[in-house]
């Protein structure tokens, strides 16, 4: 145990309840295991809760769609969460729901907090109103078009072509994504939480100076820089009720207005704690009062960076709770150098991954990439196969399987009692980068304590083939000296073990029972075995074959395919049996006025700044190259596309973007994201002809 204990609770953010766990989503809950597994190993008291994040639109329209109660759903999901966790070794002291009686009563008294404090705001606003599914539109089941450029099929906050943001009523022909219907415009009133009243205390947070411990500021500088551009745009006061029908928590003293699920889905991390303490018979004030001694972190992705560096700790503060001591905030998961793709295989939900590989094996191979930092991590599966097999298996495993045999064979496992001086310096080696490793684990720079490991990994290897117990053994008068080299090296295998035993502890557990050790802690990279006897040596880790990734990816991109021939969409947008209007009527002199030509990208590359967009280069058969600023950067990837054949507005006025000048426009059908096509004209179509 380190010389005085903390306290800490960690969480992760709350997984919706909507659909299953992928592989880029255990980025984060890995990143916080390995972190929280650390924190014990070195006896700190450190407790990791989170819950599923179960109300709002989506869940309650999956429901509808399966034909039965949101509850049920969220029940089915939760267990599945749960499962997916548990397969990759994921420990939560405790995993609960935001439905849960808890958070009701915890969210419902914060509000009356917040409105106590003057800092709830009653207004009149206007929304789109679906008629036919009589309810209030979310902004993303409303799409339309774009009212900047005119890009059809947009979502109601912002155009994936141009990159416009606007509210969902400056939409051009809306349509609602749930019933194809086009939409209304109605009044209602919204409760909005002051957020534009707490600048002061969020920059004072900011520095650091509400914190437990001297942990320093809260936000990584990256995520500190970007807190910065919204102070400078100024900060926006937060709608945070939601008309009935919704599936959430009343507001208190409001008939049918309910809490918007993003002040509900934090509150979240409190309630599954106070369901922890409850059980555990812990104070839950202890860990969420303001006088608190103990340390909070959040874990979580950039994506929801906004909600919990601005409304979070302005709500938590402005009810009389603590603050956030730090928030770990990371990026996304690509897979071969690009984003998860339901039409590559490479959209691998936890579940499919577990059933074809070791999870270890991710846990170990993200661990090397992680660096505490906001930057995305990629998945090369090339390089997954190559690392496992050299380092795992070749360099860290391998010192175990190259001297138990000798120890059981010819000592009855049994240790030697003294070392020479030669043995305890190469021991010395390893125990002596124990704080770095351990600083490493701290800061979650996983990335270079991994380095390190392996490093000393090739440091013991290299004491083994200087030493090579497998010839000294042919010499009788070597006996004593084969003992001791294979001693040393059971003991430089042990310590990389306590090493690595945040990240990969379903190995350390099995290496624990091999020597026939109590559970390694972090204190135990310091001290010998000694005389000791150790188990009979089983099998701890198997190579990787690449043919074993190769059919997980192609299994996995079938399943998906017959999946979405077999079942219903889960998500309103992505429903094909809903289709858009039909728009007004238009003679054939106005159709002839849009010049569609035959195109074929020279190039294609991401646009810097841009989410959605690619750069496209076309030759449309005039000797002039075209530029296309296209929306499609989610379903392509820009080396898949020069040599294709597509079709493109080519007489649309060119429109200024603050990425450049677009000269036309690509034509392509789909709801957009993912699930988007352009089109392919068939064999022997040339740049240049016309479409009519």
């Amino acid at each position: 145990m380190t010389a005085q204990q903390r306290k800490v609770l960690v969480t992760s953010a709350l997984p919706y309840a909507n659909g299953p766990i992928h592989i880029g989503h255990l980025v984060e809950y890995i990143q916080t295991d390995i972190w929280v597994r650390f924190q014990k190993m070195r006896g700190h008291d450190c407790v990791y809760v989170c819950a599923d994040d179960t109300h709002g639109t989506p869940v309650m329209l999956r429901a509808e769609q399966e034909g039965i109660t949101p509850e049920a759903l969220i029940e089915r999901m939760h267990a599945e969460h749960l499962a997916d966790f548990n397969a990759f070794h994921v420990a939560f002291e405790n995993y609960y729901s935001t439905n849960s009686e808890e958070n009701r009563v915890l969210s419902q008294d914060m509000y009356r907090r917040l409105d106590a404090a003057g800092l709830i705001d009653k207004r009149v606003i206007e929304q789109f109103y679906d008629p036919a599914k009589e309810m209030f539109l979310p902004d993303r089941y409303i799409k339309g078009e774009c009212p900047r450029c005119h890009t059809q099929d947009q979502y109601g906050d912002s155009c994936e072509n141009c990159g416009a943001t606007y509210s969902p009523t400056d939409l051009i022909d809306p349509v609602s994504i749930i019933s194809g219907t086009t939409p209304v415009k109605k009044e209602s009133e919204h409760h909005f939480f002051k957020l534009s009243g707490c600048e002061a205390f969020l920059r004072d947070w900011l520095t650091g100076k509400h914190n437990t411990a001297e942990q320093g500021a809260p936000l990584q500088a990256e995520a500190a820089n970007k807190l910065e551009e919204w102070f400078a745009a100024g900060l926006r006061d937060w709608d945070i009720s939601r008309d009935a029908p919704y599936f959430g928590f009343e507001i208190p003293d409001a008939p049918g207005k309910y809490l918007y699920v993003w002040l509900d889905a934090p509150v979240g991390y409190m309630a599954s704690c106070k369901h922890y303490c409850d059980a555990s018979g812990r104070d839950f004030d202890a860990y969420w009062n303001t006088d608190s001694d103990a340390e909070l972190y959040h874990f979580i992705g950039k994506d929801i960076l906004y909600f919990h560096a601005l409304f979070w700790p302005a709500t938590l503060h402005a009810a009389g709770y603590r603050t956030p001591d730090r928030l770990c905030v990371h990026g996304f998961l690509t897979v071969n150098g690009q984003k998860m793709s339901k039409s590559r295989g490479t959209f691998i939900a936890a579940a499919h991954f577990a059933r074809y590989l070791d999870a270890e094996y991710l846990r170990y191979y993200y661990a090397a990439k992680l660096n505490g930092s906001m930057e995305d991590i990629d998945l090369n599966l090339e390089d997954f196969v190559a690392r496992v097999n050299s380092n795992l298996v070749g360099k860290y495993v391998n010192i175990a399987s190259r001297a138990a045999g000798f120890l059981s064979k010819r000592f009855a496992g049994h240790l030697c009692r003294g070392l020479s001086d030669i043995d305890r310096e190469v021991i010395a080696a390893l125990q002596d980068a124990s704080e770095t490793i351990a600083e490493h684990f701290e800061q979650r720079q996983y990335s270079e304590a991994v380095r390190l490991i392996m490093a000393l990994a090739d440091r013991a290897n290299e004491y083994i083939n200087e030493y090579k117990p497998w010839e000294l053994a042919k010499d009788p008068d070597q006996n004593e000296r084969v003992q001791q080299v294979c001693s040393t090296s059971i003991e430089l295998f042990r310590i990389l073990t306590v090493y690595l035993k945040p990240i990969l502890p379903a190995l350390a557990q099995k290496v624990e029972t091999f020597l026939d050790i109590a559970p390694l802690t972090w204190t135990d990279a310091k001290v010998l075995l000694g005389d000791h006897t150790i188990g009979k040596y089983e099998h701890l880790a198997k190579r990787i074959d690449l043919k074993q990734v190769e059919k997980m990816v192609d299994d996995n991109l079938s399943e998906q395919e017959q999946a979405a021939a077999t079942s219903p969409a889960r998500h309103g947008e992505a429903q094909q049996h809903t289709v858009a209007p039909i728009a007004d009527t238009i003679g054939i002199e106005e159709f002839a006025k849009v010049d569609l030509r035959i195109a074929r990208i020279l190039k294609a590359e991401s646009v810097e700044g841009a989410d959605k967009l690619l750069r496209l280069e076309l030759d449309i058969g005039d000797g002039e190259p075209r530029t296309v600023f296209a929306g499609i950067k989610q379903a392509y990837a820009p080396e898949d596309l020069p040599g294709r054949l597509t079709v493109m507005v080519a007489n649309l006025a060119p429109r200024k973007m603050r990425f450049g000048v677009s000269e036309g426009m690509v034509l392509a059908a789909g709801p957009g994201g993912e699930d988007l096509w352009i089109l392919n004209p068939d064999d022997g179509a040339q740049p240049g002809m016309r479409v009519k």
